[in-house]
């Protein structure tokens, strides 16, 4: 089946399968190699991107439901937001092997643009859903709550 996807605001015409995931399209046919198959069932948010504003799970989701949607992955993250996260997660220090960092990223990005968790015990319940096995969550939660308590929600903003 053909589908059209618009990956990192770029429109992309693609040939799919009708039972190929998300995931594998992203990173076979669209190079976006942040998208990173863990479980393949959903329980490890390593595979998380944006679709149309909300964090879905890639490997769950099949290509050609998202037809006409925007796909943003990791390499699409370029504001200012997603900038004070790369640099929150190095100062404080939330990578060891990066495995479930983009999803990581992306699911924090989306706790920061949504403006309503400030606080370390939600933000921490909100990322539950992504698995990492390195790091023991602190410095995760540490660089999300340092980035949620930096930006201001968009209703705040406008003056």
């Amino acid at each position: 089946m053909n589908i059209t996807l618009t990956v990192n605001d770029r429109e992309t015409g693609l040939e799919v399968e009708p039972s190929a995931v998300l995931a594998d399209v992203l990173r076979e046919q669209c190079r976006q190699t942040s998208v990173h198959l863990g479980c393949e069932h959903g329980v490890c948010g390593a595979c998380n991107v944006i679709v149309d504003g909300k964090v879905v799970r890639a490997c769950l989701t099949l290509a050609g439901s998202v037809d006409g949607c925007a796909v943003t992955t990791l390499e699409g993250l370029c504001d200012a937001t997603a900038d004070r996260l790369r640099r929150a997660f190095s100062e404080h220090h939330a990578l060891q092997c990066g495995f479930c960092t983009p999803g990581m990223v992306v699911s924090g990005y989306d706790i920061v643009r949504r403006g309503q968790l400030r606080d370390e015990s939600a933000i921490r319940q909100c990322l539950s859903g992504n698995i990492c096995r390195c790091t023991g969550y602190h410095g995760i939660v540490a660089a999300v709550v340092e980035v949620a308590n930096e930006e201001r929600p968009i209703t705040e903003v406008q003056a």
